[in-house]
């Protein structure tokens, strides 16, 4: 009986530990996890949560909230346009290919900077174009400029709150 039981507990070590190299795998190759430390995408992302993004993704769309690391600092941004997407911003707010923009979900007015990039402005081939959500005074594409495909990161796939339960 005691060999017995000394098998079945060394099942179980063994199964936690290929559970535990799985996971690991998993979050080196597939997926990531980020900590929000600002809140350039309030209310969306809040500081303190954390953001579980999936590193496989290829092709982002418009909207798509992803993680990019840009100058060697990871952050979180919202996709606005994409390669070939002509985007204007005055003081009547954003302008992409033509249309003003009227998103529903930010709270706060799109302006340009006096510094940072031109515009309007053209997106280039595998590049996007992203702002936080809480637009005054974040650092984004208006002073940065494009972002690049290798740069992108991966798109978030869920938020896990931190604060406020």
């Amino acid at each position: 009986m005691k060999d017995t039981l000394k098998e079945d507990i060394l099942f179980l070590i063994l199964k936690i530990i290929l559970f535990v190299v799985l996971i690991a795998i998993l979050f080196l190759f597939v997926f990531g996890i980020y900590r929000c430390s600002d809140n350039t995408m309030n209310p969306a992302v809040k500081d303190g949560d954390l953001a579980i993004y999936y590193r496989l993704q290829k092709k982002y769309n418009i909207s798509d909230v992803a993680v990019i690391e840009k100058n060697g600092e990871k952050q979180i941004r919202r996709i606005i346009a994409k390669e070939g997407d002509k985007i204007d911003i005055t003081e009547e707010g954003l302008v992409i290919n033509g249309y003003r923009q009227q998103e529903r979900e930010i709270y706060t007015e799109t302006l340009p900077y006096v510094e940072g990039i031109t515009f309007p402005f053209t997106v280039g081939k595998n590049e996007y174009f992203v702002l936080g959500d809480n637009r005054p005074n974040v650092k984004d594409s208006r002073i940065y400029g494009v972002v690049k495909q290798q740069e992108m990161k991966g798109v978030v796939i869920t938020i896990l709150r931190s604060r406020g339960i």
